[in-house]
């Protein structure tokens, strides 16, 4: 699996801060940002997660690229209504000469199932190759190809929805691929911004989810934020 950030919105977190004091003040946008300090960018955040009013958090956005993933995951990921994908289309992009499949662990881990994993995988490639070779379109020979099957996306989220997906995906009881991307995806947007609360702000939301669903009984085992 290769997770990168392909573009993201600069300074995401003086952005942010600005939409936020731009809501309540009477002065102009550009002496709104001439004033803004560090001091009130951390200040603004802080306040913004407080008072709960995170749509101003929607004006920065992040783009990934992921690549080796299998479509189980990016079937979960489409779910994900507020964000934008570009998926490598089956219609587009043969798998006559080769077909690259996902083994989760607890398969490969098993001689007996990994060697059942990977013959259903070479028997589905053969189909697959005999029904193109047969005049087959590619768009309906993909009809027989597992989930397993690897694919390449490009994802667009703002951060409110980011927040979301972390807090749910980087669970523990989340399905293991698509929590390894999430843990992965909330890595990398630490790194953008080390010296804003952006970065204590993608921490502590999840966390807060998580101490809410525990609560409620739900999502007992989630990953260390703090860590990541």
């Amino acid at each position: 699996m290769n997770v990168t950030i392909i573009e993201h919105t600069p300074n995401p977190g003086q952005t942010v801060a600005l939409a936020a004091k731009l809501c309540s003040s009477p002065v102009s946008i550009n002496d709104l940002r001439e004033k803004l300090e560090s001091t009130d960018i951390e200040q603004f955040l802080d306040k913004i997660m407080l008072l709960g009013d995170h749509s101003v958090l929607e004006h920065a956005s992040f783009t990934f690229g992921i690549e080796g993933i299998s479509r189980v995951t990016t079937h979960q990921l489409l779910r994900r209504r507020i964000a934008a994908f570009s998926q490598q289309s089956q219609l587009h992009v043969s798998h006559k000469e080769y077909l690259t499949s996902i083994m989760p662990d607890n398969i490969a881990e098993s001689p007996d199932a990994r060697q059942i994993f990977a013959f259903m995988c070479e028997t589905v490639h053969r189909a697959y190759a005999q029904l193109i070779e047969m005049g087959i379109p590619p768009e309906d020979a993909c009809y027989i190809l597992p989930n397993a099957t690897e694919t390449k996306i490009i994802m667009t989220m703002n951060a409110r929805e980011l927040l979301h997906f972390f807090a749910l995906h980087c669970c523990q009881q989340a399905q293991w691929e698509i929590r390894e991307m999430s843990v992965e995806m909330l890595r990398l947007v630490k790194r953008i911004a080390p010296a804003s609360s952006v970065r204590q702000v993608l921490v502590a939301w999840p966390v807060h989810v998580r101490r809410v669903n525990s609560a409620a009984g739900r999502l007992p085992r989630c990953v260390n934020f703090s860590k990541i």
